[in-house]
């Protein structure tokens, strides 16, 4: 008991500012709008978290190693509209599934390959890989917006298990597998070493091209699963679907702790972080605020963050 208590408190002071942000948020958002109390209200908050959550879980363990990944995106419409489109063609919805998921799977191999090999930039890299897919995805499948018959599919988005959506119970499977994995895995402590310095992590003996290529691979796979998620909510194919979510991620996995100089970082903070960057926006939608001030509060939100995460790295870079 003496032990959950400490750490208790030893999370509380590793998350005191991130915290303090979403209890002051809680409460101004509760004094200002009668309506984001209500319980119905706080289930879709969770609920349109739990896409981003999914993405951010990989994109923080991208950058633990120093990277980053601006495929997903890009990721979530192809995954989305791929899966969609054979439903709607008669292919039967797991196997659909599976090829969505596949297809993430892919091109986190493809960008962990690269970059494993290679000395390139993540940002380039992955850049350039995102501009191919979004732009396959509007060669293959045109801009039209189609809409979803099969049941199987809607469910897979759309439904509940009791007064808990499917989406929110995905997202919680995904936080469990990226805490296990980050903080108690082999792989986990081989990430935060890559990060910290690739150069003595491969000297030590840690294979990095084989971290660094599962890494990707595992963003890639939480992209495509939230694709799918998100398309079957929309109840329709949209090749537009997952634009700007990077940033999304960005923003929730930085604003959690998280380094972009690699090295640092944890799942709890972007949890954190994801659920900050949700109740802004559910706020800002309750007060009625134009859609486009939520892109200027989002972009000041990151570069705070970035700003806070750069004060932090030269104190303690003096300190050494």
């Amino acid at each position: 008991m003496q032990t959950f208590i400490m750490g208790v408190k030893k999370s509380v002071r590793k998350y005191a500012g991130q915290l303090g942000i979403l209890v002051l948020l809680l409460l101004v958002l509760s004094l200002t709008s009668s309506t984001f109390r209500s319980f119905t209200n706080i289930i879709n908050v969770t609920r349109q978290v739990s896409i981003n959550m999914i993405v951010a879980c990989g994109m923080t363990m991208v950058l633990i190693i120093g990277g980053i990944d601006l495929t997903v995106g890009s990721t979530m419409a192809l995954s989305g509209m791929l899966s969609g489109w054979l439903t709607i063609n008669g292919c039967p919805f797991l196997v659909s599934l599976l090829v969505g998921l596949v297809s993430g799977v892919m091109i986190g191999m493809i960008n962990g390959a690269v970059l494993a090999k290679t000395t390139l930039p993540p940002f380039i890299v992955t850049y350039s890989t995102s501009s191919i897919i979004r732009g396959l995805v509007y060669v293959i499948f045109g801009s039209a917006t189609i809409r979803l018959v099969d049941e199987d599919y809607l469910n897979f988005g759309g439904g509940s298990i009791g007064f808990l959506p499917l989406p929110v119970i995905y997202m919680i499977v995904i936080i469990v597998i990226s805490i296990l994995l980050v903080n108690y895995s082999k792989m986990g402590r081989h990430m935060y070493a890559i990060g910290g310095n690739m150069k003595a992590a491969f000297f030590s003996g840690i294979n990095t091209s084989k971290v660094i290529f599962l890494t990707y691979t595992l963003s890639g796979f939480f992209a495509a699963l939230a694709g799918m998620v998100l398309t079957s909510r929309n109840s329709s194919l949209q090749p537009a679907v997952g634009v700007g979510a990077e940033m999304d991620a960005i923003a929730a996995v930085v604003l959690g702790g998280t380094s972009m100089a690699g090295g640092r970082g944890s799942i709890g903070g972007t949890v954190l972080g994801a659920f900050i960057i949700g109740l802004i926006s559910n706020g800002l939608n309750m007060l009625a605020i134009d859609s486009f001030y939520q892109l200027v509060v989002k972009g000041i939100i990151i570069l705070i963050a970035v700003y806070a995460d750069y004060l932090k790295n030269k104190k303690m870079s003096s300190a050494k």
